[in-house]
């Protein structure tokens, strides 16, 4: 039996496997939506955005044949549909193994620039938020990688497990924040490439991390059935735990419109929780037919999952 009914849907022609929101104020209207063999960039409105918006709409903007399925996904500061010409940048992780740089015009002028270092599957690739020069990329080769934008590999951090996510915070530029399987979370310093600091989740497999938008010291993660909150001023051990997912859990994120709202997807099944950490409570809980990827809308509390042939969304209160 399954529980998904979703405030929002957006429809797609494939199954989802990522999804992301565009994680900036001025190309807050954007999702990508990643499939078997496509990227599909969809700009999205809401009723509590605008009033000229009757409920919640939502137009496809431009799709990119991506050849390989999408593994992980992360915007470009440098996206803005305000300037001339108009400008799409973002940079993908492929089954292939390998990372592509999209950027497009939304007319006719598309590029991809592939990048090719990694031995194994990516779980996690970020651009830097600063200036989007910069692109941080971790996987089963046991690796953490900086490229240029250019596409010039400029850093390799060896890590002791394979790396399931990685995290740039828009306070910290010069810091990048890299997780580990083995529950082994360290922030390092792209000044002398060295780690500065290690959290340790005291459990395994860690499946992904989250950088709390709001709050730079606040570092979140899922590890086996919990998760696990980290205050970097106070300790190395994590501040907060709790189960969110019986049989395990795949991926963490944290609101970027709250930071009392944290979600994560797992299992049995396809579960996708909402929990409120001012009042302590699951705020949603949903178990669909298929869940993948997990992103946080910028300004509003609307969280999405990819699934089958559709993007769900959920409007969540916060109080």
């Amino acid at each position: 039996m399954t529980n998904d009914e979703s405030t929002y849907t957006i429809d797609c022609d494939e199954v989802v496997h990522t999804i992301e929101f565009s994680p900036y104020e001025w190309s807050s209207q954007l999702i990508a939506i990643g499939t078997d063999y496509t990227v599909t960039i969809t700009a999205c409105r809401f009723q509590e955005e605008s009033k000229e918006v009757e409920d919640f709409e939502y137009s496809q903007l431009r799709q990119f044949h991506h050849g390989t399925r999408v593994t992980a996904l992360s915007w470009s500061p440098a996206t803005s549909l305000s300037i001339v010409p108009k400008l799409v940048r973002f940079v993908t992780a492929g089954a292939d193994h390998k990372l592509r740089i999209f950027s497009s015009d939304l007319k006719d002028d598309d590029s991809v620039k592939l990048l090719e270092g990694h031995t194994c599957y990516v779980n996690g690739v970020t651009f830097d938020p600063d200036k989007g020069n910069q692109i941080a990329s971790v996987g089963d080769d046991q690796t953490c990688r900086v490229w240029g934008e250019d596409g010039v590999q400029t850093v390799c951090f060896p890590l002791g497990s394979p790396g399931m996510g990685v995290c740039w915070h828009h306070e910290e530029p010069m810091k990048i924040l890299v997780a580990q399987k083995n529950g082994i979370v360290r922030i390092y310093s792209l000044h002398n490439q060295q780690p500065i600091m290690s959290l340790d989740c005291g459990t395994s497999p860690l499946m992904a991390v989250d950088w709390c938008y709001h709050n730079c010291l606040a570092v979140g993660v899922v590890t086996g059935p919990d998760w696990f909150i980290f205050d970097t001023s106070r300790s190395s051990r994590p501040i907060e735990s709790h189960q969110a997912h019986a049989e395990g859990c795949r991926s963490f994120r944290w609101s970027k419109s709250s930071e009392n709202l944290i979600a994560s997807t797992g299992r049995p099944g396809c579960q996708l929780k909402v929990f409120n950490l001012r009042n302590q409570k699951v705020a949603v809980n949903k178990t669909l037919q298929i869940s993948n990827g997990l992103s946080w809308h910028f300004r509003l509390p609307v969280v999405a999952v990819g699934g089958d042939k559709k993007v769900h969304l959920w409007f969540v209160e916060t109080s």
